[in-house]
Formats: structure tokens, sequence, C-alpha cells
């Protein structure tokens, strides 16, 4: 899709302000349909709210986090199909199978295998029709049984124990780094910090392995799948923010967050001099595994080599399985 920022005009922009509105971001003055000063804030808002980057400007990811943010869980039937089902009744569905034991995988908002799995477990549990399709009745049902316990997801429980089981050295393991490419400026500088990242793993023992080439740039969706389908154990991202804003990047939404990513996320942050902080990006949304970005805008040789270095004392110290932190 195209983008859409201040000073667009059209049926484009009424749709992004009625949803805007419908999910109480109020486009202020702007006439319908002008995406002028007050659509610009409303966009920055629902943007800050979603965990993506800031930029006022409706792009891909922009516009389907508003899409997403319109579905509350008994609104339409929910089932397996493709293309996958997305939104925030999905993700709604999956934290509360998840909170009753009825596992899904991540909380991420897309009806896979997983999600379909936990919910014909749950339907078989509760002696509904095995049909697989979240309607009503389900949505009704898991509210029904949810007022009875109040338990961790198993997400959560998943991540706690991969932080409780860490090895005691970075030997071996299959740590995936992503420079990111959305423009030829952002791919030269994340491209240096990776490859300084990538000699300095594979120099400690690990296994590092680079999301694309340097003259490619899949989107970040594509790159999440590879991560999947290779089952890396960590991934770590290298981001330009194009919003101003310095962090290193846990995923964290409405309905879940990443246990072990936000773990993660907060030493690395600490060795950079910045702060961790929760995002739904693709990249951090799509993978099974722990995930971080670091985004910072002089990005070079040692933020690389100081990532992978933070990455290498996470196992040789065991920070991040010590209740208290402290090393083993």
């Amino acid at each position: 899709m195209r983008l859409y920022h201040q000073g667009d005009r059209g049926e484009p922009v009424r749709d992004i302000q009625d949803r805007l509105t419908a999910l109480g971001f109020d486009t202020g003055d702007d006439p319908s349909g002008v995406f002028d000063e007050g659509t610009y804030r409303a966009v920055s808002g629902f943007q800050a709210d979603r965990g993506l980057p800031t930029d006022g400007i409706v792009g891909p990811d922009t516009w389907r986090s508003l899409v997403d943010a319109g579905y509350r869980l008994g609104d339409r039937m929910l089932y397996h199909r493709v293309p996958m089902m997305r939104g925030d009744d999905v993700a709604e569905l999956q934290a509360r199978l998840n909170s009753l034991g009825f596992d899904t995988d991540k909380v991420d908002g897309i009806f896979g295998p997983a999600t379909l799995h936990g919910l014909l477990d749950f339907q078989h549990n509760r002696g509904l029709a095995e049909d697989g399709i979240a309607g009503d009745l389900v949505a009704s049902e898991l509210r029904l049984v949810e007022r009875a316990t109040h338990k961790p997801g198993r997400e959560a429980v998943r991540e706690r124990q991969w932080l409780q089981s860490l090895p005691e050295s970075i030997a071996g393991q299959s740590i995936y780094i992503d420079p990111e490419c959305r423009t030829d400026d952002e791919s030269r500088a994340t491209w240096i910090a990776a490859m300084e990242a990538s000699s300095a793993i594979q120099l400690l023992g690990g296994n590092p392995i680079v999301s694309h080439s340097i003259d490619t740039s899949p989107p970040p969706s594509i790159r999440a799948q590879r991560a999947n389908r290779l089952n890396v154990d960590i991934v770590i991202g290298f981001f330009l923010p194009q919003d101003g804003e310095e962090a290193v990047f846990y995923f964290s939404s409405e309905h879940s967050r990443s246990e072990a990513g936000m773990a993660v996320a907060g030493v690395v942050a600490e060795r950079l001099g910045l702060s961790p902080a929760g995002r739904t990006m693709p990249l951090l949304k799509n993978t099974r595994s722990p995930a971080i970005v670091v985004a910072v805008r002089a990005m070079n040789r040692r933020v690389g080599r100081v990532v992978a270095n933070v990455i290498a004392s996470l196992y040789e110290d065991g920070i991040l399985n010590q209740p208290d932190g402290s090393k083993r």
C-alpha cells in the first residue's frame, strides 16, 4: 500500500480517520478526508499506544494494526484459513486459551495451526462442538471459565522455562541476526553492526545466522518465518529509529508480552546506555524465539560488538536465570 501522511486527502484518509475515532483517537478539527495536524496527532498517539514507530505516517504496519484493533472477541467467527485471520480478537482468544492451559503458542493475533489446536482442545474439554470455530458460544464459555482461574499464560510459562534452562555457554547456540532494510541508508548502517555482531558471536563459539544477504530486502514477515523455520535460540534485530526513539525493544502488546525478550532487552539496554521498551514490531511479534531489536541512530561496529558480547555473557554468567540477577 502507499503511505498516507500529513497533506493527503481522499477516501482512504476518511477511512483512517473513522477507524482512529472509533478507537478513541480524536482527529481534532481536521475535515473528513483531510490528513492535517489533528490526524497526525491521532496517528502518532495510536502508534505509541500499539508499540509502533511514532512517525505519524500510515504505512502497512500501522494500517494493519488499525484494522486489527477494530475487532473484539465475539465480533466475528474466528477459524483457521489461508490467508490466516488476524486481529485483536484473535489475540484475545489466544491469551484466554493460554491462561487456561490450552497452548496456542505466542499471542500474536494470527489464527494459525497452534491456535486451532488450542481451540479444539478447549472445545473438547468443555464438551463443545469440536469445529475449530470461535464464535459467541466459545467467547462466553472462555469468559465463564476464566472467572474461576487466574494463571499465567502458557507462553509466559514456556519463556520462564527458557530463561531458567539457558546453557552455560553460547557455544552451539543459533543466534539469528536481522539487519533492518527499509531504506538504502538503513541497510548500509545496520549491515555494518550485524556483520560485527556475527563475527564476534562466531569467535565466541556461537552459530550466527544472518536473516538476508546485503543485496536483498525481504519484508519482516519473511525474515521472521525464516527464523521460525530454523528454530533459532535468540533473534537480534538492528534498526534505525525513524521517530528518533532509541531503545532496545521486546515484544509487548495489550494481551501479552515476551518475558524472555524483556529480560534480554533489559540487560542489553543497560550495556548500551538505553532503555528497554515494549513494541509490536513484526520481527518481535512474528518470531517464536525470544527476540530483541536494538534501535540506535549511531549504528556502527561498536554497537554490534557490544550486543554480541552481552548475549554471550547471558549464557556464561547466567544472569537471566538467577532469581536475584546475580552471576552463577
